[in-house]
């Protein structure tokens, strides 16, 4: 039987050599034949998650900010069991910081998925928008691109699983970062990349958006460009603002109830998120118990979304106690 993590690793040389000649990033690939289900539904999500998580230590001292729990969870174990129940079969990571943190939760909570890792070696120095471009050579097909700082109800993902889609909400006081305006028919007209979102006539990117393979390509070739003027440290949405202004980019919003939705850029959000999605009680069963879910034979983790087939938490990484809330201020960026 084909295990998904029976992985051989290659040096993707024609990535690295624009920007840095001495750096190499790996990617570790495993075999996949998937393919897309009727009506262009998409079966593959890309999940940044390479950067170093700063303003969320002491808690990522020794765990990626993915693993970062809200509510006893895991962000990733969340994020995970959500693409699951939408389809999803196949996992492109882009890892950096703890890169071996994020290889061993997966091992364990997606075995039922073919993951694929990009690893990137520079990720003290770049930001998303590199690690977006080092994922060129790994995904040919159209696929859901998500941050992996995000918690939300896992309903809200579905009609993002069709190409060129975006999420968007209506702001709330504690949001900031990139706005999108929309015509009458809800396509997005512009992308503004600031921290000011008092703007009523904007909405607020959710951070995750959908690509067809022929848009997946154009942006490849913005991207290509980025890197060769050394803007390694932009945001990937500085380069989607320039191809939405030179029509070369076209995106739908999907709209996402702002109160289902949460992003984890500080300690100080996590009470905030905790609030939104409490902890889901659990049944009385020995703490070495874990449930499998239904049909794979690996280990969940535990979720709202997956009350009717799980028991007690598998996950115990880091746990957000006597946090206080706070507005937000300036996000940190998922490489």
């Amino acid at each position: 039987m084909f295990s998904p993590f029976a992985i051989s690793t290659l040096c993707a040389d024609d990535v690295s050599d624009l920007r840095f000649p001495n750096e190499q990033s790996f990617i570790s690939t495993t075999k996949f034949s998937g393919e897309l289900t009727i009506n262009n539904r998409i079966t593959t999500a890309l999940l940044l998650a390479a950067g170093t998580g700063s303003r969320l230590r002491p808690l990522t001292l020794d765990a990626p900010k993915c693993l970062t729990e809200v509510s006893g969870e895991p962000i990733l174990g969340r994020l995970v069991d959500n693409l699951r129940l939408q389809g999803i079969k196949r996992l492109v990571v882009v890892t950096g910081y703890l890169d071996h943190c994020i290889r061993k939760f997966l091992e364990e909570n997606a075995a039922d998925m073919h993951v694929d890792y990009v690893f990137n070696p520079v990720y003290k120095t770049t930001n998303n928008i590199y690690s977006l471009w080092l994922a060129q050579k790994t995904i040919k097909e159209p696929f859901v691109l998500i941050e992996s700082d995000l918690v939300f109800e896992a309903s809200m993902l579905e009609p993002m699983l069709v190409p060129d889609k975006i999420a968007v909400s209506n702001i709330l006081p504690w949001m900031n970062g990139t706005v999108v305006r929309l015509n009458a028919d809800k396509a997005v007209t512009a992308f503004h990349v600031s921290n000011d979102v008092d703007d009523e006539r904007s909405y607020k990117t959710v951070n995750i958006c959908s690509l067809s393979s022929q848009s997946w390509q154009r942006v490849i070739a913005r991207l290509d460009r980025y890197v060769e003027d050394g803007r390694v440290n932009d945001y990937y949405e500085t380069a989607f603002a320039d191809m939405v202004a030179d029509a070369s980019l076209e995106f739908d919003a999907v709209f996402f109830d702002e109160n289902k939705w949460y992003e984890i850029d500080a300690v100080k959000d996590l009470h905030q998120a905790e609030l939104m999605f409490p902890r889901v009680p659990a049944i009385n069963l020995p703490e070495h118990v874990g449930f499998k879910q239904a049909g794979f034979g690996h280990v969940v983790s535990r979720s709202p979304a997956n009350t009717a087939i799980m028991g007690t938490a598998v996950n115990k990484t880091l746990v957000s106690n006597n946090v206080v809330s706070f507005n937000k201020v300036e996000p940190e960026k998922i490489q």
